[in-house]
C-alpha cells in the first residue's frame, strides 16, 4: 500500500496501471472521524483516459467466448476469496459497517456476484422463429454495447460495484467504474488483483472521485453508451438530463421508503427479529432498509412493547468489535441529516421510543468522534410527515397502526417511491393478495432479503428504471438484432 504521511494514498486503475492523479480528496474513517485515506480527485482528463483505455480493449474482450470470459472472472472470484479477511477489514473501516457484516455479507456477495455471472453468461439462448411458407427463418443474436459507464455508492461498496462490473464484463463490454469517493479502498485492492486473474489491460478501469467531477465527465462522455447507476433518486435525475441527448442506455437502482405491514396473524417471533435486521441492518444503510412499520391495530401494542425492548439491546460502537450489532455512519453530513429527522419528528408531536434524544450512547474512549447513532424508533407519526415521506437512509424506522387491509395498501402506496416490502401474515390469499396490489419492485412476505439473483432486481416510481439480474443485467448489457435468413 502507497503511504504519504501515513496515510494511504489511492491512484487510478487506467489500462492495467496505477496511475497517480494531481489531485486528491480527503477520506475518513466514520469510526473515528480522523482522515485516514486520500483518493484522487480525477475529473474529465483521467475519465477520457479510461475510456480510450476501455475502448482499445473492446476488440478483443469482445471477441473472446463466453466461457474465456467466465474463466477470468472465477479466477477473480477465488483471488478476492482468498483475501476475504483484508476485504472485510478494509470494508468496515471505509464505510462504517460491522467487521462482522463485511465478513458475512459484503466480501461474500461481491464473490459471488463473480462466481454467479460466470456461470450465467455461459447458459443464456436467443430466440428463432420459422415462417414456413415464405421459407424464412428468422433468429436473434447479442452482442456487448461497448465501454459501460458503472457508478456505485457508498453504502455496500464492493458489494454493489461488483453487481455491475461482472455482467458488464461477462457480455463482453470493456467497463469504466467510478465508486464513491468516500468508500473506494476495496475497489481499489480490487484492482491490484485483476492482472492475476487474467484480464487483459483495459478491460477494467477504475477512476475515483467526486459525482460532480469524474461521475458528470463519465456521463457526458460520447465513447460511453450506456450507464448504470445506483444511488440517489436527485442524482439519478441529473444523470437521465446529462445522457438524453447522447441516448444512452440507462439503468438506474435507486431510492426507497420501504413499508412493512404486519397484520394480527403475523408469527411476531419472526417478525420481530427480521423487522429489527430489516430496519437496522448496516446502520440502515441499505437501499431495502424498512423504514415505514404498519402493524394491524389488535396488536399494536404488543409489537411496539416487543420491538422497542429488542431494539434497545441492539449493541452500537466500534465496527470491529465482533459483538456489535451497528457501527458508525457514513459520514458527520449523513449523521446530522439523519439527526435532523428525528428532531422534525419530535417537533411535529411524534414520540420517540428509543434511540436518538432518548437513551444514551457510551462509546469507546477511541470512536467519541466517530459518527455513532442510536437506532431510533418513532411512533405517533402522521403518514405526510417527512419521517414517513422521505428516504432517511440511517438507523430510524416509524411504526403506526391500521385497520383493514384495504387500508393500509392505500396507505403504504402513497410515497413517490416504490423499491421493496415486506408483508407478515399466516394467511396464504391474503399474501397473495396485497404483495400484488403494493407499489413496489420487490416484495418479501414473511421474510427479508431473500434473494435469488436469477430473478429481477429493481423498483418502481422514483425507485428506478430497469432492472438487474441473470436475465435483465444480460439484455441491458448487450443489443439484441433480429436477422432473417430466405432459403
Amino acid at each position: 500500500m502507497a503511504h504519504s504521511e501515513d496515510l494511504l494514498v489511492l491512484e487510478n486503475f487506467i489500462a492495467g496501471k496505477f496511475v497517480p492523479c494531481s489531485s486528491y480528496i480527503d477520506s475518513y474513517n466514520p469510526s473515528t472521524g480522523d482522515v485516514y485515506c486520500k483518493v484522487p480527485d480525477s475529473g474529465i482528463e483521467e475519465v477520457e483516459a479510461a475510456v480510450r483505455a476501455a475502448k482499445d480493449a473492446f476488440p478483443i474482450w469482445s471477441s473472446k467466448s463466453p466461457w474465456e470470459r467466465s474463466q477470468i472472472l472465477n479466477k477473480l472470484a477465488d483471488l478476492i476469496e482468498h483475501d476475504l479477511e483484508a476485504f472485510a477489514q478494509a470494508e468496515s473501516k471505509d464505510q462504517g459497517k460491522t467487521i462482522t457484516f463485511a465478513r458475512t455479507v459484503d466480501i461474500p456477495r461481491a464473490v459471488y456476484n463473480f462466481r454467479f455471472f460466470a456461470s450465467s453468461i455461459l447458459h443464456h439462448t436467443t430466440e428463432c422463429t420459422e415462417m414456413a411458407s415464405m421459407g424464412c427463418v428468422h433468429y436473434t443474436s447479442r452482442t456487448p454495447v461497448g465501454v459501460a459507464g458503472l457508478i456505485s455508492p457508498w453504502n455496500l461498496p464492493l458489494y454493489l460495484l461488483t453487481w455491475k462490473i461482472a455482467p458488464a464484463i461477462a457480455c463482453g463490454n470493456t467497463i469504466v467504474a467510478k465508486p464513491s469517493e468516500m468508500t473506494s479502498v476495496t475497489a481499489w485492492m480490487m484492482c491490484k488483483l485483476l492482472e492475476k486473474a487474467g484480464m487483459p489491460h483495459g478491460v477494467v478501469n477504475v477512476v475515483f472521485g467526486t459525482g460532480t467531477k469524474a461521475g458528470e465527465a463519465l456521463v457526458c462522455h460520447p465513447d460511453v453508451p450506456l450507464i448504470s447507476f445506483t444511488g440517489s433518486t436527485l442524482t439519478a435525475q441529473r444523470i437521465t438530463e446529462k445522457s438524453a441527448p447522447h441516448c444512452k442506455k440507462l439503468s438506474l437502482e435507486l431510492g426507497g421508503k420501504n413499508p412493512a405491514i404486519i397484520f394480527d396473524d403475523a408469527d411476531l417471533n419472526q417478525c420481530i427479529p427480521t423487522t429489527l435486521r430489516s430496519s437496522f441492518a448496516n446502520q440502515g444503510e441499505i437501499c431495502l432498509c424498512t423504514s415505514r412499520i404498519f402493524v394491524q391495530r389488535g396488536i399494536y401494542s404488543e409489537f411496539v412493547k416487543r420491538f422497542v425492548a429488542e431494539t434497545k439491546k441492539w449493541k452500537v460502537g466500534n465496527p470491529s468489535d465482533p459483538t456489535v450489532n451497528m457501527g458508525a455512519l457514513i459520514s458527520k453530513e449523513h449523521l446530522e441529516k439523519v439527526r435532523s429527522y428525528v428532531k422534525k419528528a419530535k417537533a411535529e408531536g411524534a414520540r420517540i421510543l428509543c434511540g436518538e434524544g432518548v437513551d444514551s450512547l457510551a462509546l469507546p474512549a477511541g470512536n467519541q468522534k466517530g459518527y455513532f447513532m442510536l437506532p431510533t424508533v418513532i411512533a405517533e407519526i402522521k403518514d405526510e410527515s417527512c419521517c414517513m415521506q422521505e428516504e432517511i437512509f440511517g438507523p430510524v424506522t416509524c411504526v403506526v397502526e391500521f385497520d383493514t387491509e384495504e387500508e393500509v395498501i392505500k396507505r403504504a402506496n402513497g410515497v413517490k417511491y416504490g423499491l421493496a416490502a415486506t408483508v407478515w401474515s399466516s394467511n396464504v390469499g391474503r399474501v397473495h393478495r396485497v404483495a400484488r396490489r403494493l407499489q413496489s419492485g420487490l416484495v418479501w412476505t414473511n421474510c427479508w432479503l431473500v434473494r435469488d439473483l436469477n430473478l429481477p432486481f429493481g423498483g418502481v416510481k422514483a425507485s428506478g428504471i430497469g432492472r438487474e439480474g441473470a436475465k435483465d443485467s444480460y439484455e441491458f448489457f448487450t443489443e439484441v438484432k433480429t436477422i432473417t435468413i430466405k432459403h
